[in-house]
């Protein structure tokens, strides 16, 4: 179990009754029979893209119920424009630049003792994040059940970097006719 999250694009491939012949899409379906016999290509209106998938990246998922889903954290599918996503961008830019990684300590999990009836966590030598209060003022995290660490450590850049990366790459194109959604579950 844990956060697991989506960012896909849906390619609207509809063909209409007025198109002209070459306006067309031709969709063909391979595969095996048992998989594909039921798929009618002339049906299928929209094709769709897994653009990222994460796990337990707790501030992005955060960002994208706080910024696109009105705050409602539902396990709903979430409708992200481009600009939303040039916003996200931009804020794993200026963490980037703002909060470099050094060495420090960082925690991986707890362990009980049972002298002390308390959880220890398990630290270890790795990096951290400087700055990390512009961390937490543009992309904080967030606890939860199975959401994974809230440190501002190299996980959280890790999926900072990737998440920017990503982004940079989908948003390289200005034209654009998909639709992008975000979905979570836990």
């Amino acid at each position: 179990m844990g956060l697991d999250m989506y960012l896909e694009k849906r390619n609207h491939v509809k063909n209409y009754d007025f198109e002209n012949e070459e306006e067309r899409v031709v969709i063909t379906i391979k595969g095996k029979e048992k998989d594909t016999k039921n798929i009618k290509p002339e049906r299928i209106s929209s094709i769709t893209e897994e653009i990222m998938y994460w796990r337990k990246a707790n501030a992005i998922h955060k960002w994208f119920v706080d910024n696109c889903g009105g705050g409602v954290d539902d396990c709903q599918e979430i409708y992200v424009t481009r600009d939303a996503m040039k916003e996200l961008l931009g804020i794993c830019e200026t963490i980037i630049e703002k909060c470099p990684l050094v060495k420090g300590k960082v925690k991986n999990g707890e362990t009980y003792d049972a002298k002390t009836k308390k959880w220890i966590p398990n630290m270890y030598d790795g990096k951290v994040l400087t700055n990390i209060e512009v961390a937490k003022e543009l992309l904080p995290t967030q606890e939860g059940f199975f959401f994974g660490g809230t440190d501002y450590d190299e996980y959280y850049m890790n999926d900072i970097v990737r998440t920017r990366d990503i982004l940079k790459k989908e948003l390289e194109t200005e034209e654009d006719f998909g639709s992008y959604y975000y979905e979570a579950s836990w």
